[in-house]
């Protein structure tokens, strides 16, 4: 069976849809706005590889549906949070856009996701850290809160 809609075509149509910032924006925001939640949503094998973004949640794409619906048994409270604004990324932004879209047509407005992802914000310079610091931070806020 051919394939009728092309991968890129679905990404344009995401892009339509949602909300998208740009690297700049995001980073202008990040530890000023408390309303901002970044969503990593890499493969593990990536954020080891490559590193991570300071404060960001992480959530795999195969898992995020999973997370955010309340009558799901892997839900995450975090995401019933209304007053934050989500914003996710990938590797380039593709995967984010996609992942945007569905988080939207499961009825989430406080949703978006960040143009060129996590390697335009390597290539932006902005800040990172490595997967094992990452997970002990995570692990410290986690302990702050419970």
């Amino acid at each position: 069976m051919p394939i009728t809609k092309g991968c890129k075509a679905l990404v344009a149509e995401a892009n339509a849809l949602i909300t998208t910032h740009s690297v700049e924006e995001v980073r202008g925001r990040l530890g000023r706005d408390p309303r901002l939640q970044l969503v990593d949503i890499r493969d593990p094998r990536e954020l080891e590889r490559e590193g991570c973004i300071p404060g960001a949640l992480h959530a795999p794409r195969g898992m995020l549906e999973f997370w955010v619906d309340p009558e799901s048994p892997y839900f995450k409270p975090v995401f019933a949070d209304e007053s934050r604004e989500f914003v996710l990324f990938c590797g380039g932004g593709w995967r984010s856009a996609l992942a945007a879209r569905s988080l939207h047509e499961m009825g989430m407005r406080n949703i978006a996701h960040m143009h060129g992802g996590f390697g335009a914000w390597k290539q932006a310079g902005a800040p990172l850290e490595t997967w094992a610091d990452h997970q002990a931070a995570s692990a410290r806020r986690k302990a702050q809160v419970g």
